[in-house]
Formats: structure tokens, C-alpha cells, sequence
């Protein structure tokens, strides 16, 4: 499918992607508010972060800007695909 076919059905070819660090005491609080935004997908994961979510690129601004207002988000590392390899 080509990407004008991707965004037409509402899917973006190169998305954003956002690292999460969440404080442990607020990780079921922060994961909740998560579901709420408009995010293509979510996932939990170890390592040094505890959260990606994959953002349309168009909704990466919306997204950062709520997530400065959940209690528990410690830190976020914000990346833009420029190109899909495959």
C-alpha cells in the first residue's frame, strides 16, 4: 500500500516514536491516562524506560503537550522516522 494510502486510512507511513520513564509509585495511574490519548499503540517495556508509544507524526505536539500533565511522567525522549526501511 502506498503512504497515500496509509494516511487515508488513518495510518501514518513514518510515525513518531516516544520513550517514557514513569515513576514507580505512578506507573498504573500514568499507563491508565495513557489509553486516552491519541496514539496508534502503547507499549510497556524494560530497560532504562518504561513506555513507548508509537504517535502519528500530524498528533506527536498533542500528545507531548498532555503528557506534561500526568502525574508520574518523569521523562520522554522523542523520535521521528524519516524513513521506513521495511
Amino acid at each position: 500500500m502506498t503512504e497515500k494510502g496509509l494516511n487515508f486510512i488513518g495510518v501514518t507511513a513514518n510515525p513518531a516514536f516516544v520513550f517514557i520513564k514513569v515513576s514507580p509509585l505512578k506507573r498504573a495511574e500514568a499507563y491508565q491516562k495513557l489509553l486516552e490519548f491519541p496514539i496508534q499503540r502503547v507499549f510497556r517495556v524494560t530497560g532504562d524506560m518504561d513506555a513507548i508509544l508509537l504517535v502519528e507524526r500530524e498528533k506527536l505536539d498533542d500528545a507531548l503537550k498532555k503528557l506534561a500533565g500526568i502525574d508520574g511522567i518523569q521523562d520522554t525522549k522523542s523520535y521521528l522516522t524519516i524513513q521506513t526501511l521495511k
